[in-house]
């Protein structure tokens, strides 16, 4: 394991925050869903957005008091801000909005594939022979579990499937330009910066849409939506991803991310009471197995 920090840390720790991230990331994709049927996207990201950045302001004014960012390495925390909300975040509420959701999932099932790729040419992670077998065994058994015989083909959902798939690969090259940073200055610092910044960028569009929007006809249910995306992912969710890039390499977290298509499924089987068919079993199965084949 890769610690990146002088703070010796057990060795289970980042597993256990990994997959409290994978938790909150799977359960995003109905949250988010349920938000979406009421709300425009485009005024579902400014509310998100505007309410993390408000949780995060706060300590963010009190850690800078402590340790000053240089300047370049703020224009990269800008960089990846800009991509990660605009390119990743409000691309994917609006593509949610024009697709289904076990298309996003199994586009999302990409992720992994390009952190693995990006680590290896641009931060210069090792390959070996195990970790890209393992990744893609862990891949075949995450396109088992989604495609399942669920996935409509056809042109009507290209368009979002497309605004998705530009989302994921944009979440990737976040990840690989904040890495480096997050042992440096810390993870919570870094993310939140990013965030706020991609925010502040995002605020001008996002409240002209706003402002001429049925805002009082949002439901209980539409505002849980909102507020669960910004504290419950876009705080704890993205603290907890890049916290675990301090102790892990990005190529080891790539392959753990597969194991978010397996927690949705079995959160939409307890919530929404969704059968549990044959292919999840097989496909968890085939995961777990090209976890464990990495990390053995």
């Amino acid at each position: 394991m890769n610690n990146g920090s002088s703070t010796e840390k057990p060795i289970w720790l980042p597993y256990l925050v990994i997959m409290l991230h994978q938790i909150l990331a799977a359960c995003a994709f109905p949250v988010a869903k349920l938000g979406l049927n009421e709300i425009d996207p485009f005024v579902f990201a400014f509310f998100r957005f505007s309410f993390a950045s408000l949780v995060y302001m706060p300590v963010l004014i009190i850690l800078n008091r402590r340790q000053k960012i240089i300047r370049k390495d703020n224009l990269r925390i800008l960089l990846g801000g800009l991509i990660i909300i605009p390119f990743n975040q409000v691309l994917y509420l609006f593509g949610q909005s024009k697709t289904l959701a076990n298309h996003s999932g199994l586009l999302f099932a990409t992720v992994p594939i390009f952190l693995y790729i990006l680590a290896i040419f641009v931060l210069k992670e090792k390959a070996t022979i195990r970790k890209t077998i393992g990744i893609f065994v862990a891949t075949v058994g995450v396109y088992t579990i989604l495609s399942g015989g669920k996935v409509e083909l056809g042109t009507e959902y290209l368009y979002g499937d497309i605004l998705i798939l530009i989302c994921v690969f944009a979440w990737a090259v976040g990840t690989i330009i904040l890495k480096p940073l997050t042992t440096k200055y810390g993870a919570f610092r870094v993310i939140g910066l990013a965030l706020t910044y991609g925010s502040i960028a995002y605020f001008p569009f996002g409240l002209a849409l706003t402002i001429s929007a049925p805002i009082s006809n949002i439901s209980l249910a539409g505002w849980f939506s909102i507020g669960y995306m910004a504290v419950g992912l876009s705080v704890l969710g993205y603290f907890f991803w890049y916290w675990t890039l301090k102790y892990m390499e990005v190529s080891q977290m790539a392959i753990l991310h597969n194991f978010k298509p397996i927690i949705a499924t079995a959160a939409a089987a307890i919530i929404l009471g969704e059968p549990v068919s044959s292919t999840f079993v097989i496909g968890g199965i085939v995961v777990i197995g090209g976890v464990i084949l990495t990390e053995i």
